[in-house]
């Protein structure tokens, strides 16, 4: 079975395509660099060169694959959700011009909420839901929170905010819900994804564990050793906490931005039937989800072996460089600079 993998140098891309090779399939990637390091295990896959935004190139990457894997996201800027309407769409073209009998889409859990109400990188992901969703092929949309490991986005704002704030400041409207899952579950998932036999549908993704964004941040601080103190704040806007997060974390800006919009709702999986019926039809038999304490500990041990057996819930050699942590200038002077930003020129 030829499998496209797109995003595969990306944090859940890199993780998937080595389980991939290991469980026997012929896997093509797409890099947008062809000059850029490859991973680890690329000497074992085939790599072209695509622009999501490149119809042809898009076409040609389909041509002859069974799935595709479609990891792309657009998180900032202002036109991200233009970004991502016409990568969606070049590649459902090209979905229909090459018959590709499957499509494999990672996306974000969507809150209980009217639409206008949605943050605005969850329209688009809805958005390209539907794009996909009008091919041919069986389209498994699978949902997810917020992803545990080493070197993914949320993780890393969890990691460097507790780093570097010695009290949290916890706006009420934080006081959301939120069903976090270990990468490993959802690499699992996205591997079950291709032996689903039914009609096209999403599951919705989550860890055994649900709890509030305020517990989220003082389980990960007890289980790095820190002790910091929570203050909830009244009235901060979210666009203030957005730009402050953003200034203290490495992670981009414009992606940090995003993902504080949807805090607002809760981010859970829709009730337990489905819930149950996700890891049932998804994951192997016995299968048993890891939790948020297992979680923790697997992504902050050191790694102490080379990335062909490392855990994937560690720290792997293509994660981004933001993801180590980069900037140490104390949390007071990286907020200034931030706030500083936000004024009129003098």
């Amino acid at each position: 079975m030829k499998i496209l993998v797109t995003g595969a140098t990306g944090y859940v891309g890199g993780r998937l395509v080595p389980v991939l090779l290991e469980r026997g399939y012929d896997v093509r990637t797409t890099t947008s660099d062809p000059d850029r390091q490859q991973p680890w295990w690329g000497d074992r896959v085939e790599t072209v060169v695509m622009d999501a935004l490149d119809p042809d190139q898009v076409a040609a990457a389909c041509d002859g694959v069974d799935a595709i894997y479609y990891l792309i996201h657009g998180m900032g800027g202002d036109d991200f959700a233009e970004t991502d309407r016409a990568a969606a769409t070049s590649f459902a073209d090209a979905v229909r011009r090459h018959s590709v009998g499957r499509i494999v889409y990672l996306a974000g859990l969507v809150p209980d909420a009217p639409d206008d109400e949605l943050s605005d990188h969850i329209r688009s992901r809805r958005e390209v839901e539907r794009i996909l969703s009008g091919t041919p092929a069986t389209v498994v949309v699978l949902r997810a929170a917020v992803l545990l490991g080493s070197g993914s986005t949320s993780f890393e704002i969890i990691r460097q905010v507790s780093k570097r704030m010695p009290v949290h400041t916890v706006p009420t409207w934080m006081n959301s819900l939120v069903q976090p899952i270990a990468v490993v579950d959802v690499l699992e998932a996205l591997i079950g994804a291709l032996a689903y036999a039914g009609p096209s549908r999403h599951f919705d993704l989550g860890g055994p564990d649900r709890l509030r964004y305020g517990a989220l941040l003082a389980a990960y601080t007890s289980h790095a050793g820190l002790a910091r103190p929570q203050v909830e704040v009244p009235l901060l806007p979210t666009g203030l906490v957005g730009t402050l997060v953003g200034s203290l974390t490495d992670v981009p800006r414009p992606t940090v931005e995003a993902l504080v919009e949807s805090l607002h709702h809760d981010m859970v999986v829709a009730d337990a039937a489905s819930h149950a019926e996700a890891q049932l039809v998804l994951l192997p038999d016995g299968h048993q989800l890891v939790g948020l304490d297992e979680a923790f500990r697997r992504a902050l041990a050191p790694s102490t072996s080379g990335p062909e057996e490392a855990d994937p819930m560690g720290p792997l050699p293509q994660d981004p460089v933001w993801a180590s942590g980069g900037d140490d200038r104390p949390a007071m002077a990286r907020a200034i600079d931030a706030v500083r930003g936000l004024l009129p020129d003098s």
